[in-house]
């Protein structure tokens, strides 16, 4: 472990993960998240069942993992968070292409202020999975009893059933950060990824086993190959692969300057990109066996079922079928176990951008940071998405952050890789100098081209959708306040803080710099942290 001169010219190692496994399963952990157990089976269903695997798999080749390679690229070379990164990338005329890396820095505050009320929501159901205590209106239960939901706005009438496990996950989150990348962050992942994979692998075991699962399966899997010559379908695969695996805004950019100089980075990056897609095809098993036998109990074809993805399928719909199943107390326990372990491991990912970003460039310790940005995001948390109104400002402010603000810095990213500063040869050659599986030119027309042209369409499509037709119904002073508000902060948070002096040097903790040709073969027969994969 490399270490620089500080500040005040304390030499201070620089944080590493203790090796590949620690860094794949805390990529894993990132990735498999909320949207892989609640997004992906219903997005499926709706875009082809079966047939939606084919513009799915194109679309993890052409941007998903494209993209996750030029996160780890910039990382890894460059060697610093996200601001940092963008900083070093943009060179002596773009430094202020610093602000870059702040958007992505804000986009993953302001996802945790909300991602951390749906986990307290999984950790309170957890808890009401073992004496059924929604009863038999699952929907009044969850809008009415527990999060008693009002009209869009701003309320500060604090719901206490909400409040208390909130702030119990503020407290894990800031505790696991404060120990830092190797003893807190990839620690809990080590622990959390295998206990997630059993306990959903037992629930969808259990699933397989329900009168009308094979109903469901066939549901999801019957293929509609009409639906592949529909545009949205295929803008629906590349939206899915590019918000499940935790790319572009900061997440694999951050992980990835954690490790050791001679690191394999693009065959980790298969591994961790397929794993996320195992899991959510393991999902989409598991939720449609159970919800072809809610429809078999019904009485219905499982087309007529409502509340086939996001909120609606958690916490409406499966609290009916595990009340109506044989043994329904324990699946309810697995499934939210598993939506609270999802969570929490995704939450760290996200915060964990934070800290970074404020540990470089204040010179704050991870303790440090993790005390105040957590302390400041969890009190933010809990007036806005505890009370009364909470619902209907996560729905808005994640609409808006997801589908503008990520899709905004992963199109402006590969612009300025690019297009601008041309730099597509140099992080593909650093990229090859430490990697096992190279990439070739075709990774810089993927990266470079297909997917900023992808993403800037779906990009386009989505704002003149929001500015025409509105979201949801909610009230237009509401989504200008939300909505597009929170673009606003983006933006202006980005700016101030590229503009505050730095008070470690930009140039702690150097990038490691590139490997001469030379130097690769050596390197070859050199051994490689956590050996040859």
């Amino acid at each position: 472990m490399s270490a620089t001169a500080g500040e005040h010219g304390v030499a201070q190692p620089r944080e590493m993960w203790t090796g590949q496994v620690g860094f794949i399963l805390s990529a894993i952990g990132s990735a498999v998240g909320l949207g892989n157990i609640w997004r992906f089976p219903g997005v499926a269903y709706e875009n082809g069942g079966g047939a939606f695997l084919i513009p799915y798999l194109v679309a993890l080749v052409t941007a998903g993992i494209p993209i996750l390679f030029l996160d780890y690229a910039l990382g890894h070379r460059f060697r610093g968070a996200a601001p940092t990164a963008f900083r070093r990338l943009g060179g002596g005329r773009l430094k202020w292409l610093e602000s870059l890396g702040w958007f992505q820095v804000m986009i993953c505050f302001v996802i945790a202020l909300y991602y951390t009320v749906v986990i307290a929501w999984a950790a309170s159901y957890f808890v009401f999975s073992f004496d059924l205590r929604w009863g038999d209106d699952t929907a009044g239960f969850l809008v009415g009893d527990y999060l008693q939901v009002g009209d869009p706005g701003f309320s500060f009438t604090f719901v206490p059933a909400v409040l208390i496990p909130l702030v119990i996950i503020w407290v894990a989150a800031i505790v696991v950060l404060a120990f830092g990348v190797a003893r807190g962050v990839q620690r809990i992942n080590v622990i959390f990824l295998p206990l997630l994979v059993v306990a959903f692998a037992a629930l969808v075991v259990r699933s397989l086993f329900l009168d009308g699962a094979a109903d469901g399966l066939n549901a999801l899997f019957t293929p509609d190959f009409s639906a592949l010559a529909d545009p949205n379908v295929w803008i629906a695969a590349y939206s899915q692969i590019f918000f499940s695996l935790s790319i572009a805004f900061g997440i694999m950019i951050t992980y990835a300057s954690y490790r050791r100089r001679r690191s394999n980075l693009t065959t980790p990056g298969l591994v961790v990109a397929f794993a996320n897609s195992s899991f959510e095809i393991l999902a989409g098993i598991g939720v449609f066996a159970t919800l072809g036998f809610f429809a078999f109990e019904q009485g219905v074809d499982i087309a007529e079922l409502e509340g086939l993805t996001g909120v609606g399928l958690s916490f409406i719909t499966f609290p009916a079928i595990v009340s109506q199943m044989p043994g329904g107390p324990i699946f309810g326990v697995l499934f939210f176990g598993s939506l609270a372990m999802a969570g929490f491991t995704s939450l760290l990912s996200v915060l964990q951008v934070v800290s970074a970003g404020f540990q470089e460039k204040f010179g704050l310790t991870p303790r440090q940071a993790a005390t105040r940005v957590g302390i400041v995001s969890m009190v933010l948390s809990v007036l806005l998405f505890s009370t009364t109104t909470g619902l209907i400002a996560l729905d808005t402010v994640d609409n808006w952050a997801n589908n503008i603000g990520i899709v905004l810095s992963a199109v402006l990213a590969g612009i300025f890789a690019f297009w601008v500063l041309r730099k597509g040869p140099e992080l593909r050659y650093h990229l090859n100098a430490v990697s096992t599986f190279r990439v070739g030119g075709v990774w810089t027309v993927l990266a470079g081209v297909l997917a900023p042209i992808i993403l800037g369409y779906m990009l386009i499509q989505r704002i003149a959708s929001l500015i025409v037709e509105g979201y949801a119904g909610y009230p237009d002073w509401y989504l200008a306040v939300m909505g597009w508000g929170t673009v606003a902060f983006f933006v202006v948070a980005a700016l101030v803080l590229t503009g505050i002096r730095w008070r470690r040097s930009p140039d702690a903790f150097r990038p490691w710099p590139p490997l001469p040709d030379r130097m690769l073969q050596a390197d070859a027969t050199a051994p490689k942290e956590g050996g040859r994969s």
